[in-house]
Formats: C-alpha cells, sequence, structure tokens
C-alpha cells in the first residue's frame, strides 16, 4: 500500500489510475479475442 501511495505522489493519480486499469483488463481482452478467434473458426467451418 505504502508503495501504491508513493507512486500516486510521483506520478500523478490519474496516471496511477490509467496503468492499473490497464493491467486489470489485459486479461479481459486476451479472453476476448480468444473468444472472437473461436466464433470466426465456428462460422467459417458453417458456412
Amino acid at each position: 500500500m505504502e508503495q501504491l501511495l508513493s507512486y500516486m505522489s510521483g506520478y500523478g493519480f490519474p496516471m496511477v489510475v490509467a496503468a492499473f486499469l490497464l493491467v486489470r483488463m489485459e486479461g479481459r481482452l486476451e479472453k476476448l479475442t480468444a473468444s472472437i478467434s473461436d466464433l470466426t473458426k465456428i462460422i467459417t467451418e458453417r458456412l
């Protein structure tokens, strides 16, 4: 927690929040990309 406060004072609150959200959403974006790829394969096979 102290490290987070140190980053906020050094880099600014908006930058820390943006970095946190990017890190948190990375996994979700990878899953979404995999799902879209799977759906594309299924649709291609059915056509």
